[in-house]
């Protein structure tokens, strides 16, 4: 469809890495909510809720478009994988009278994914990956829970990646 005569329409800008974390923690959620295995959540995931619908354009009815599925799948593997280290980890970072179980689970899925992927030795920069993870709050949350995971996923970058952080 043009708009203008003579001149073609550019198609919106996706961004599938960013679709990718999102999903990852629709599915973190979801697997802590439900008690779902995480493969099984994950199958769920590419199987109904990743890429469009004929007809749609985006995120009607939780379906996650564009999403990069390797990137997802990954996240959510070594988050479950490594939820004993990460949980202790978040943990430690919190305010000592503000316990794990205590934040949103929204919120709790969404450091635990973006603890993950820092932990990637082989992922993009630090500052990337706490980027696109505020990005991805902001699009859960109103409040105070994007600047309480800035705050959290700093720490969390400076502790695994402290050459990145270094002046």
């Amino acid at each position: 469809m043009n708009d203008t005569p003579g001149k073609t329409r550019k198609p919106p800008t996706t961004r599938p890495r960013t679709a990718a974390r999102v999903a990852a923690v629709q599915a973190l959620f979801q697997s802590e909510h439900a008690t779902e295995a995480p493969e099984a959540v994950i199958e769920q995931f590419i199987r109904h809720r990743l890429g469009e619908l004929p007809g749609t354009g985006g995120y009607e009815e939780g379906r996650v478009p564009d999403a990069d599925v390797t990137l997802f799948a990954r996240i959510v593997r070594t988050a479950a994988l490594q939820q004993d280290s990460i949980d202790p980890r978040l943990a430690n970072a919190l305010p000592e009278d503000w316990p794990l179980a205590r934040l949103d689970p929204v919120l709790r899925a969404l450091l635990r994914a973006a603890s993950a992927e820092l932990g990637m030795a082989d992922g993009p920069p630090a500052r990337v990956v706490i980027n696109e993870y505020l990005d991805v709050a902001y699009g859960f949350f109103s409040g105070d829970e994007p600047r309480m995971a800035n705050g959290l996923l700093d720490r969390l970058g400076r502790e695994l990646r402290p050459d990145e952080f270094a002046a």
